[in-house]
């Protein structure tokens, strides 16, 4: 069985560093074979689908992997990570885990060292904030970013707010949200109080709620931009940047506009998904959840977010 950071995990089979990638591992095709993006976001989910918590609103709570899964996964991260680094254009990295990613190390090791490569401006990841915290000191933290989600009901309020006084201290950029539920509201507030008025605290719809206006009018005044979650926006037929200039991609390379769409685009690894890349209209009727609306060119959040988008920091926060 492996330990809680995925340090007795087939040790010595899979590199733990993207420079310790031998050039069999790194998918690279010939100079002038692919058109090159001018730069590009990558919305990274790999196998992983196992976490620490135990969130009733969530399917993956207190999930286990399988040792070959986490085998997989770890290959596969390791396979994306080198890709990156043999890249000569700019690319953005938004890790999107089903699960929690960073009590296992090579999610750690990925975020520390993409973080250092001068074409990459931009490397953040989800997560519960539930792993230690003392590989940030090996990151630039200029590059990386944190996108923080508290649970209430998996720890306590204040343990939970001492590590965002520590990711502040260590001068991590990060946001902190909560999900909207009705039994919530009081947590979210307190937390609010208390978190300095630098850090944002966004607030997510839950799933299949309709709120009144009454109960928006309470998340509102916690998060002002709380507006953009709580109904689904119509998209078909709009603009998005997505498949354009920011695609998915899971552990096999195999990329996708979004994670929302299931066509696939291309590979990652083959070259085929950057020839591909072109402006695309929405084929979804809706669009709800912030890491898919975020891009719909019409709501204008790119303007919003400037500065932050991937990690969710609205532009000259606080305002």
């Amino acid at each position: 069985m492996a330990s809680a950071d995925g340090a007795g995990e087939s040790a010595g089979r899979v590199p733990l560093s993207i420079w310790d990638i031998t050039p069999r591992h790194v998918d690279a095709p010939p100079v002038g074979a692919v058109s090159r993006p001018r730069e590009l976001t990558i919305l990274y989910r790999g196998p992983l689908a196992s976490c620490d918590y135990d969130c009733a609103y969530c399917p993956f709570a207190k999930r286990r992997d399988s040792p070959a899964r986490l085998r997989a996964d770890r290959e596969a991260l390791a396979r994306f990570t080198g890709w990156v680094a043999a890249q000569d254009f700019p690319i953005s990295v938004l890790f999107t885990p089903w699960g929690e990613a960073l009590v296992r190390s090579w999610y750690r090791t990925a975020m520390m060292e993409l973080s250092h490569l001068a074409h990459v401006p931009r490397v953040a990841i989800q997560t519960n904030l539930s792993s230690r915290l003392t590989w940030l000191a090996g990151a630039d933290l200029d590059t990386l970013a944190l996108w923080v989600t508290y649970h209430p009901s998996q720890v306590t309020h204040d343990r939970f707010l001492a590590r965002c006084r520590e990711l502040l201290t260590r001068g991590v950029r990060f946001s902190v949200g909560v999900v909207g539920m009705p039994d919530q509201v009081e947590q979210a507030r307190r937390l609010r109080a208390e978190l300095p008025a630098e850090v944002y605290l966004w607030i997510n719809a839950a799933e299949g709620h309709a709120y009144s206006d009454q109960e928006a009018a309470i998340w509102t005044a916690i998060d002002p931009l709380f507006d953009y979650s709580r109904q689904p926006h119509r998209s078909f037929g709009l603009p998005c940047r997505t498949g354009q200039t920011v695609v998915s991609v899971d552990g096999e390379g195999t990329v996708r506009r979004c994670h929302f769409v299931m066509q696939t685009i291309g590979n990652l690894y083959d070259g085929s998904a950057l020839r591909a890349l072109r402006p695309r209209p929405c084929p979804l009727p809706v669009c709800d959840c912030h890491i898919g609306y975020v891009h719909l060119e019409p709501l204008d959040l790119y303007r919003t977010f400037a500065g932050g988008l991937l990690e969710r920091v609205p532009a000259g926060w606080p305002c």
